[in-house]
């Protein structure tokens, strides 16, 4: 028997629905939205942003990691 694939919803992009027009490396809270426990970087597909957004979380959580804001890892 074949077994019915189960269709997701697309995700919204919550950025886009805050009209978020640039993400800053310190709004740590935001940042952290969009990190694991373990400090990586939660992938568009998971968060359901869309790639201009991506992008700048993306951006901006390197900068917030270089600027001892926001740690590497968590181990």
């Amino acid at each position: 028997m074949r077994e019915k694939r189960r269709r997701r919803t697309k995700k919204k992009c919550k950025l886009c629905a805050m009209k978020v027009t640039y993400v800053d490396y310190k709004n740590t809270a935001l940042l952290k939205e969009f990190m694991t426990e373990k400090g990586k970087i939660v992938p568009k597909r998971i968060t359901g942003n869309c790639a201009k957004h991506q992008r700048m979380v993306k951006t901006a959580i390197k900068r917030a990691r270089h600027m001892a804001l926001l740690p590497f890892t968590k181990e």
